[in-house]
């Protein structure tokens, strides 16, 4: 059933683009420095924002700041944009083998551990991208800990709002 996901993830990330209405519901949100970011980023990123930000809308979600943050989570990547075969590479590496794949994820994105850097330092280089196109630091540090695991809380105990934040778009992320 997992293979089946990942074909399908796979076609979705070659296929998938926003239409010209999406893009026009993200000019609305995003000011014309963080909308520059988000042009920046290959049509599959942007669908698959677009995805998690409607998911976020369409279950009631009013925080501006995560919902800027669902919409440039991956930004980072646009610094070194990935090819198809890479992100199946990353797939593969953090299945088979995560602590080794987060240690490939280490220094500088050349050679064939180019793939597993841009997917471990795709949040921070984002959140100082978004930073420096004038988004919140709320917002800057959703997209910074969007990868981070988060401690499970018990429900008496309260979490941060920024905890409750990415772990409500984590939950969608990690399922499209």
């Amino acid at each position: 059933m997992r293979v089946r996901y990942r074909i399908n993830q796979l076609w979705h990330a070659v296929t998938a683009a926003p239409s010209e209405d999406d893009l026009g519901k993200v000019n609305e949100v995003l000011s014309p420095q963080l909308m520059s970011l988000f042009r920046k980023m290959q049509a599959s990123e942007q669908a698959h924002s677009l995805h998690i930000y409607n998911q976020l809308r369409d279950n009631g979600e009013t925080n501006a700041d995560l919902m800027i943050a669902a919409l440039l989570h991956d930004v980072g990547k646009s610094r070194f944009p990935l090819r198809i075969w890479e992100r199946g590479l990353i797939v593969m590496g953090n299945k088979i083998a995560p602590q080794q794949a987060q240690r490939w994820g280490e220094g500088q994105p050349t050679g064939w551990k180019r793939a597993f850097v841009i997917a471990e330092k795709h949040a921070a280089w984002g959140a100082d991208m978004v930073a420096e196109a004038g988004a919140s630091p709320m917002t800057a540090r959703i997209i910074q800990r969007h990868q981070e695991t988060l401690p499970i809380q018990k429900k008496q105990e309260t979490t941060l709002l920024e905890d409750r934040l990415i772990q409500r778009l984590q939950l969608l992320d990690n399922n499209s």
